[in-house]
Protein backbone atom coordinates (compact mmCIF):
# COMPACT_ATOMS: atom_id res chain seq x y z
CA UNK A 1 0.00 0.00 0.00
CA UNK A 2 1.36 3.30 -0.54
CA UNK A 3 0.04 6.17 0.17
CA UNK A 4 -1.39 8.81 -2.37
CA UNK A 5 -2.56 12.20 -2.74
CA UNK A 6 -5.94 11.60 -1.58
CA UNK A 7 -5.45 12.07 2.01
CA UNK A 8 -5.80 13.73 5.23
CA UNK A 9 -5.53 17.03 5.00
CA UNK A 10 -1.81 18.39 5.05
CA UNK A 11 -1.15 15.31 3.15
CA UNK A 12 -1.36 16.79 -0.75
CA UNK A 13 0.95 19.53 0.06
CA UNK A 14 3.73 17.56 1.48
CA UNK A 15 3.39 14.76 -1.13
CA UNK A 16 3.71 17.52 -3.96
CA UNK A 17 6.92 19.09 -2.15
CA UNK A 18 8.25 15.77 -1.43
CA UNK A 19 8.25 14.95 -5.08
CA UNK A 20 9.88 18.03 -5.84
CA UNK A 21 12.44 17.68 -3.81
CA UNK A 22 13.05 14.54 -5.34
CA UNK A 23 12.84 15.49 -9.29
CA UNK A 24 16.36 17.15 -8.11
CA UNK A 25 17.61 13.62 -7.81
CA UNK A 26 19.58 12.27 -10.80
CA UNK A 27 18.02 10.66 -14.04
CA UNK A 28 17.68 6.74 -13.47
CA UNK A 29 16.10 7.29 -9.81
CA UNK A 30 13.88 4.30 -8.94
CA UNK A 31 11.23 4.15 -6.06
CA UNK A 32 10.66 1.11 -5.00
CA UNK A 33 8.03 -0.39 -1.74
CA UNK A 34 9.18 -2.75 0.39
CA UNK A 35 6.33 -4.78 1.81
CA UNK A 36 6.81 -6.69 5.27
CA UNK A 37 5.30 -7.19 8.18
CA UNK A 38 5.41 -3.98 9.44
CA UNK A 39 3.95 -2.43 6.60
CA UNK A 40 5.17 -0.75 3.16
CA UNK A 41 8.61 0.72 3.22
CA UNK A 42 9.31 3.77 0.57
CA UNK A 43 12.93 3.50 -0.56
CA UNK A 44 14.49 5.40 -3.63
CA UNK A 45 17.44 3.84 -5.43
CA UNK A 46 20.20 4.61 -7.78
CA UNK A 47 23.73 3.76 -9.16
CA UNK A 48 24.73 0.18 -10.83
CA UNK A 49 22.45 -2.48 -9.75
CA UNK A 50 25.35 -5.01 -9.55
CA UNK A 51 27.69 -2.35 -7.41
CA UNK A 52 28.72 -2.57 -3.01
CA UNK A 53 25.76 -1.19 -1.72
CA UNK A 54 25.27 1.81 0.63
CA UNK A 55 21.96 2.91 2.37
CA UNK A 56 21.14 6.19 3.46
CA UNK A 57 19.08 7.02 6.67
CA UNK A 58 17.97 11.06 6.92
CA UNK A 59 17.46 13.06 10.28
CA UNK A 60 13.93 12.87 11.47
CA UNK A 61 11.73 15.18 8.87
CA UNK A 62 14.09 15.32 6.35
CA UNK A 63 12.58 11.90 4.54
CA UNK A 64 14.99 10.03 1.82
CA UNK A 65 14.57 12.87 -0.99
CA UNK A 66 17.25 15.50 1.01
CA UNK A 67 20.26 13.27 0.00
CA UNK A 68 19.63 15.03 -3.62
CA UNK A 69 23.19 16.47 -3.41
CA UNK A 70 24.97 13.28 -3.05
CA UNK A 71 22.90 10.83 -4.69
CA UNK A 72 25.04 11.81 -7.71
CA UNK A 73 28.31 11.16 -6.08
CA UNK A 74 27.71 8.44 -4.71
CA UNK A 75 25.89 6.30 -6.57
CA UNK A 76 28.65 6.05 -9.71
CA UNK A 77 30.29 3.15 -8.29
CA UNK A 78 27.76 2.30 -5.55
CA UNK A 79 24.12 0.82 -5.16
CA UNK A 80 22.48 3.63 -3.32
CA UNK A 81 19.41 3.32 -1.03
CA UNK A 82 17.77 6.27 0.96
CA UNK A 83 15.15 5.04 3.10
CA UNK A 84 11.70 6.93 4.10
CA UNK A 85 12.08 6.14 8.04
CA UNK A 86 9.19 4.12 9.32
CA UNK A 87 6.92 6.49 11.38
CA UNK A 88 8.39 9.64 10.18
CA UNK A 89 6.86 11.78 7.40
CA UNK A 90 7.18 10.25 4.14
CA UNK A 91 6.11 7.53 1.69
CA UNK A 92 6.24 4.58 4.21
CA UNK A 93 3.24 3.04 5.21
CA UNK A 94 3.08 1.62 8.74
CA UNK A 95 0.90 -1.55 8.87
CA UNK A 96 0.87 -4.48 10.33
CA UNK A 97 3.09 -5.13 13.39
CA UNK A 98 3.93 -2.18 15.45
CA UNK A 99 7.16 -0.11 15.69
CA UNK A 100 7.00 0.83 19.46
CA UNK A 101 10.68 -0.19 20.89
CA UNK A 102 14.15 -0.25 19.52
CA UNK A 103 14.61 -4.62 19.16
CA UNK A 104 11.62 -3.96 16.67
CA UNK A 105 12.72 -0.84 14.90
CA UNK A 106 15.95 -3.22 14.51
CA UNK A 107 13.75 -5.80 13.03
CA UNK A 108 12.09 -2.85 10.55
CA UNK A 109 15.54 -2.16 9.28
CA UNK A 110 16.73 -5.85 9.41
CA UNK A 111 13.74 -6.97 6.85
CA UNK A 112 14.26 -3.94 4.91
CA UNK A 113 18.31 -5.55 4.10
CA UNK A 114 16.14 -8.75 3.32
CA UNK A 115 14.02 -7.40 0.97
CA UNK A 116 16.70 -5.43 -0.89
CA UNK A 117 18.55 -8.75 -1.21
CA UNK A 118 21.41 -7.64 0.92
CA UNK A 119 23.89 -9.48 3.08
CA UNK A 120 25.86 -6.54 4.19
CA UNK A 121 25.89 -2.99 3.51
CA UNK A 122 27.71 0.38 4.11
CA UNK A 123 25.09 2.41 6.52
CA UNK A 124 25.04 6.20 6.48
CA UNK A 125 23.00 7.85 8.98
CA UNK A 126 22.47 11.89 9.82
CA UNK A 127 21.00 12.95 13.31
CA UNK A 128 18.18 10.57 14.44
CA UNK A 129 19.15 8.52 11.42
CA UNK A 130 22.84 8.38 12.92
CA UNK A 131 21.30 7.09 16.26
CA UNK A 132 19.28 4.15 13.82
CA UNK A 133 22.63 3.61 12.18
CA UNK A 134 24.60 3.40 15.25
CA UNK A 135 22.17 1.12 17.18
CA UNK A 136 21.64 -1.26 13.68
CA UNK A 137 25.22 -1.54 13.65
CA UNK A 138 25.50 -2.94 17.31
CA UNK A 139 22.35 -4.94 16.28
CA UNK A 140 23.75 -6.69 13.74
CA UNK A 141 27.81 -6.07 13.01
CA UNK A 142 28.06 -8.58 10.65
CA UNK A 143 25.47 -6.44 7.83
CA UNK A 144 27.29 -3.52 8.05
CA UNK A 145 30.87 -3.31 6.30
CA UNK A 146 31.28 0.34 6.68
CA UNK A 147 29.17 3.12 9.52
CA UNK A 148 28.87 6.99 8.59
CA UNK A 149 27.77 8.98 11.39
CA UNK A 150 26.61 12.57 10.58
CA UNK A 151 26.49 14.94 12.91
CA UNK A 152 24.59 12.07 15.07
CA UNK A 153 22.42 13.16 18.27
CA UNK A 154 22.14 11.15 21.55
CA UNK A 155 24.88 8.73 20.35
CA UNK A 156 28.08 10.02 22.40
CA UNK A 157 26.36 13.30 24.21
CA UNK A 158 23.29 14.79 24.80
CA UNK A 159 21.78 17.80 22.81
CA UNK A 160 22.54 21.55 23.82
CA UNK A 161 20.11 23.27 26.52
CA UNK A 162 19.92 26.09 23.79
CA UNK A 163 18.93 24.00 20.87
CA UNK A 164 15.95 22.25 22.87
CA UNK A 165 15.00 25.49 24.10
CA UNK A 166 14.38 26.60 20.70
CA UNK A 167 12.68 23.23 19.59
CA UNK A 168 10.72 22.98 22.56
CA UNK A 169 7.65 25.02 20.76
CA UNK A 170 8.25 22.55 17.55
CA UNK A 171 7.62 19.83 19.76
CA UNK A 172 4.63 21.11 21.92
CA UNK A 173 2.41 22.39 19.28
CA UNK A 174 4.16 21.54 15.15
CA UNK A 175 3.79 24.03 13.16
CA UNK A 176 5.33 24.31 9.25
CA UNK A 177 6.28 27.63 10.05
CA UNK A 178 8.08 27.08 13.54
CA UNK A 179 10.17 24.03 12.23
CA UNK A 180 11.49 25.86 9.40
CA UNK A 181 12.24 28.86 11.77
CA UNK A 182 14.12 26.47 14.04
CA UNK A 183 16.08 24.94 10.66
CA UNK A 184 16.91 28.55 9.30
CA UNK A 185 18.19 29.65 13.04
CA UNK A 186 20.25 26.74 13.71
CA UNK A 187 21.69 26.69 9.79
CA UNK A 188 22.93 30.35 10.84
CA UNK A 189 22.72 32.04 7.62
CA UNK A 190 23.38 28.93 4.74
CA UNK A 191 21.88 28.80 2.21
CA UNK A 192 19.23 25.73 2.46
CA UNK A 193 17.59 24.78 -1.12
CA UNK A 194 14.28 26.24 -1.06
CA UNK A 195 11.97 23.33 -2.13
CA UNK A 196 13.37 21.26 0.65
CA UNK A 197 12.86 23.86 3.61
CA UNK A 198 9.37 24.15 2.53
CA UNK A 199 9.21 20.18 2.20
CA UNK A 200 10.78 19.40 6.06
CA UNK A 201 8.43 22.69 7.08
CA UNK A 202 5.43 20.81 6.40
CA UNK A 203 6.44 16.97 7.94
CA UNK A 204 6.36 18.81 11.05
CA UNK A 205 2.19 18.90 9.76
CA UNK A 206 2.63 15.42 8.85
CA UNK A 207 -0.48 13.30 10.14
CA UNK A 208 0.71 10.35 12.29
CA UNK A 209 -0.77 7.16 11.71
CA UNK A 210 -2.85 5.09 14.32
CA UNK A 211 0.53 2.53 14.35
CA UNK A 212 2.43 5.64 15.50
CA UNK A 213 0.32 8.35 17.34
CA UNK A 214 3.71 9.20 19.15
CA UNK A 215 6.97 10.52 17.51
CA UNK A 216 9.41 7.59 15.95
CA UNK A 217 10.99 5.67 18.40
CA UNK A 218 13.10 6.98 20.99
CA UNK A 219 16.73 5.27 20.29
CA UNK A 220 18.43 5.82 23.70
CA UNK A 221 22.21 5.78 24.07
CA UNK A 222 24.24 2.65 23.38
CA UNK A 223 25.87 1.17 26.55
CA UNK A 224 29.57 2.37 26.57
CA UNK A 225 30.51 -1.17 26.39
CA UNK A 226 29.33 -1.63 23.57
CA UNK A 227 30.73 0.87 21.62
CA UNK A 228 34.22 -0.23 22.76
CA UNK A 229 34.23 -3.24 22.08
CA UNK A 230 32.30 -2.55 18.35
CA UNK A 231 34.48 -4.17 15.55
CA UNK A 232 32.58 -1.80 12.90
CA UNK A 233 34.41 0.08 10.87
CA UNK A 234 33.10 3.67 11.84
CA UNK A 235 33.54 7.03 10.42
CA UNK A 236 31.99 10.04 12.84
CA UNK A 237 31.27 13.41 10.74
CA UNK A 238 30.35 16.22 12.78
CA UNK A 239 29.27 19.57 11.95
CA UNK A 240 31.50 22.56 12.70
CA UNK A 241 28.95 25.40 12.71
CA UNK A 242 26.31 22.86 14.82
CA UNK A 243 23.95 24.35 17.82
CA UNK A 244 22.45 21.22 17.97
CA UNK A 245 25.25 20.06 20.44
CA UNK A 246 28.55 21.02 21.54
CA UNK A 247 31.01 19.26 18.90
CA UNK A 248 34.07 19.39 20.88
CA UNK A 249 32.39 17.58 23.33
CA UNK A 250 30.48 15.27 21.13
CA UNK A 251 34.05 14.18 19.35
CA UNK A 252 35.89 14.04 22.67
CA UNK A 253 32.77 11.28 23.70
CA UNK A 254 33.18 9.53 20.34
CA UNK A 255 36.87 9.13 20.76
CA UNK A 256 36.38 7.50 24.38
CA UNK A 257 33.62 5.36 23.29
CA UNK A 258 34.57 4.45 20.04
CA UNK A 259 38.55 4.34 20.18
CA UNK A 260 38.57 2.26 16.00
CA UNK A 261 36.68 4.90 15.08
CA UNK A 262 37.85 7.99 12.40
CA UNK A 263 36.43 11.30 13.64
CA UNK A 264 36.03 14.50 12.10
CA UNK A 265 34.88 17.64 11.65
CA UNK A 266 33.13 19.74 8.24
CA UNK A 267 34.35 23.25 9.67
CA UNK A 268 31.53 24.80 7.01
CA UNK A 269 28.61 22.94 7.67
CA UNK A 270 25.63 22.90 10.75
CA UNK A 271 23.46 20.18 11.70
CA UNK A 272 20.21 20.92 9.95
CA UNK A 273 22.22 22.03 6.44
CA UNK A 274 23.88 18.08 6.52
CA UNK A 275 23.91 17.39 3.62
CA UNK A 276 22.51 19.89 1.38
CA UNK A 277 25.06 22.58 1.84
CA UNK A 278 28.60 21.98 1.23
CA UNK A 279 28.12 18.62 -0.15
CA UNK A 280 31.22 18.03 -1.86
CA UNK A 281 33.72 18.20 1.01
CA UNK A 282 30.87 15.24 2.25
CA UNK A 283 30.64 13.75 -0.83
CA UNK A 284 34.69 13.44 -0.50
CA UNK A 285 34.74 12.01 2.75
CA UNK A 286 32.34 9.25 2.17
CA UNK A 287 33.46 8.30 -0.64
CA UNK A 288 36.97 8.29 1.06
CA UNK A 289 35.77 5.84 3.56
CA UNK A 290 33.42 3.65 1.77
CA UNK A 291 35.41 3.70 -1.20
Amino acid sequence: MVKSFAGPPGETPFFAAYDEVLAQWPAGVESRDLVSQFGSTRVQACGPDDAPSVILLSGAGATSTVWFNNVAALSREHRVYAVDLMGDAGRSVPGGRRIDRIDILMAWLDSVLDRLGLLGTALVGHSYGGQVALNYALHSPHRVRALALLDPTECFAGMSRGYLLRAAPVLVRPSARRRRSLIQWESGGLELDPAWLRLTGLAAEFPKPAKFPKPAVVVHRPDPDRLQTSTVPTRVLLAGRSKAHDVATVAAQARKLMPRAVISTLPESSHHSLPIVHADALNRALLEFIG
